[in-house]
């Protein structure tokens, strides 16, 4: 079927190849409006990269066909660049402790979640294609591919759900293991499918030994490659960690000098990637930690660019009846398959709860290696079930990369994972002064007894120091022009000279020992913001007012301190009680 959309817009709008400056503009319709439509779908409480794919769908061969079939495939460096730097972040969480600690849970899961789906998926579409076809061989072999197609898990939406929502926990350490290896699985039951199909087909016979030889040359050479540029990063990294922009610059050259050399060796881009992440997590200087950062700030614009043309790719108006039916097969068999398998996995190897619930809703996206996989089936078997299967992936692959990331949010929301993996400066940023807690009195709340009134005797003030934590107060007037507004705040060290001259001194009034605040805040201002005027006025303590400038409390650095530590705490004690 032909798009209908496709005409709409003038001939101006449509990118059927890229010419000089057209490749700016193209950049930043896609960024634009790419970032527009994931800050939308957050709105909804829908993942971001949801936002992007849609986008891509609508500027691209199925929607308004602004980016045409061959821009479409002069895009795919873009692509190539995202999915190394997926990798080497994902590769950044395999940490050789996390492994040993989880190793056996990862294996488990793995063959549970991968062989499952490949029999489920095989037995449904190879029965209903027998159905249509009436042809034992042919059902057989287009079951048998679309099962070890269907083994692989896309790591690129998923890892972006999970660092969007900033999760944290064996849900989530689980997920990073298993899409990081699930693909490898899916090349070996392909070299095993191809081999026993094509002579059923008629076609020429595969070599298995040969399949699995090529396999052995993508998997140790990606690997061999990853760890060897990694060596090199660290040698180069630990003489400049001074200097941010030449960290940066190294490590995105290596990373891409690799990938570069994977296109050329016929090597596993994603694999030497995440292993260039692990050498550098494990093995490197400490100091060198430093870099996932950076890298990782530079990330956001280039996975908007990614899955905006992940959408663009889509073409939804090739499905016939017999492609719907077994692409509706090909997803429910898949969700199935890997429902049964990752839990029973779990189960087997003793995974938290929260693994064995949720884990299933984490495995849905598939993209790079399975539509990869749906290419070789058309180079493999052109003549016969080759065409058909590419068609069935790219079908199946739009449904799952919008439902996907959806039923991740799902499954971490519902682990309780969501919002753990985040610093001192992220808590920061969420809170405000109104949060601060010291021994449950809410600051800026009327709870407080960090108010004083300025005629109140020292004797008085003293005793309120004695019984609670604060070591600055807030003044307010008792005069009927300024009835209750701040007029000033005393310190400790206020008392403190007040009892240096003795009874006189305790007889004072707190009018005759305050001093002029220095700056004040309100119960809205954002943490961060009140973090910086202690630095900016030089002080311990910022009075707390409302919009009248009456008087709710004192902030003092310590209580910020205390609040923040008091929080992460309490993330880390929750994380080591999902742990068990």
């Amino acid at each position: 079927m032909e798009n209908p959309l496709s005409t709409i817009l003038p001939s101006f709008f449509h990118f059927s190849d890229l010419h000089g400056t057209q490749l700016m503009l193209l950049v930043g319709i896609m960024m634009f409006f790419g970032s527009f439509g994931g800050r939308i779908f957050q709105r909804l409480k829908i993942p971001q990269v949801v936002g992007y794919i849609v986008i891509g769908i609508l500027i691209g061969v199925s929607g308004f066909a602004v980016l045409g079939k061959n821009t479409v495939a002069a895009l795919n460096p873009i692509s190539t660049a995202s999915l190394s730097l997926i990798g080497f972040l994902v590769g950044a969480e395999l940490k050789i402790e996390v492994i040993k600690k989880y190793g056996k849970q990862f294996v488990g899961i793995l063959i549970g979640e991968s062989i499952t789906p490949f029999f489920v998926v095989a037995l449904l579409t190879g029965s209903v294609t027998y159905l249509f076809t009436k042809s034992l061989a042919q059902s057989l072999s287009f079951g048998l591919i679309l099962g070890a197609i269907c083994a692989a898990t896309a790591p690129a939406a998923t890892t972006d759900v999970l660092k969007e929502y900033r999760t944290k926990g064996p849900l989530t350490t689980t997920i990073l293991g298993i899409v990081a290896m699930d693909d490898a699985v899916a090349l070996i039951l392909y070299a095993i499918a191809a081999t026993i199909s094509a002579p059923l087909l008629g076609g020429n016979e595969v070599s298995f030994l040969s399949q699995l030889g090529a396999i052995a040359y993508d998997i140790f050479g990606s690997v061999t490659l990853g760890l060897l540029f990694g060596f090199i990063l660290n040698l180069i990294l630990k003489n400049i960690m001074q200097n941010e922009g030449r960290v940066l610059g190294f490590a995105l050259g290596t990373l891409f000098l690799c990938t570069g050399l994977c296109s050329s060796l016929g090597l596993d881009n994603i694999l030497s990637s995440m292993f260039i992440g692990f050498f550098m997590t494990n093995f490197a200087h400490p100091k060198t930690n430093v870099m996932f950062r950076l890298v990782e700030k530079f990330t956001p614009p280039i996975y908007v660019l990614f899955f905006v043309t992940v959408g663009a790719k889509l073409n939804v108006w090739i499905v016939t009846p017999f492609i719907a039916i077994i692409a509706l097969l090909y997803v429910g068999g898949r969700t199935l398959g890997k429902t049964i398998g990752s839990r029973l996995g779990a189960r087997i190897t003793h995974a938290p709860e929260t693994v064995r619930k949720y884990l299933p809703f984490c495995l849905l996206s598939q993209a790079g290696v399975a539509i990869g996989l749906s290419i070789a089936a058309g180079n493999d078997f052109p003549d016969s079930i080759g065409p058909q299967i590419m068609l069935i992936i790219t079908a199946t692959t739009f449904i799952v990369q919008i439902l996907g990331p959806i039923c991740v949010k799902y499954g971490v929301t519902k682990a309780g994972e969501v919002g753990l993996n985040v610093t001192a400066e992220d808590l920061m940023k969420s809170a405000r002064v109104g949060d601060v807690c010291i021994k449950g009195h809410h600051l800026c709340r009327g709870e407080s007894y960090t108010i004083v009134n300025d005629t109140d005797m020292v004797g008085e003030i003293i005793a309120n120091f004695t019984h609670h934590e604060n070591m600055n107060y807030e003044v307010r007037s008792t005069e009927k022009e300024t009835d209750g507004k701040l007029v000033g705040q005393i310190s400790i060290e206020h008392l403190k000279e007040a009892l240096q001259m003795g009874e006189m001194g305790e007889n004072l009034l707190a009018m005759d020992l305050m001093e002029k605040p220095k700056i004040t805040c309100t119960p809205e201002t954002p943490l961060p913001e009140a973090n910086e005027l202690f630095t900016d006025y030089d002080t311990d303590s910022i009075c707390v007012v409302d919009g009248e400038n009456r008087p709710l409390g004192m902030l003092e650095k310590f209580a910020l301190d205390h609040y923040i530590h008091t929080r992460i705490v309490e993330l880390e004690h929750k994380l080591a009680k999902m742990e068990g």
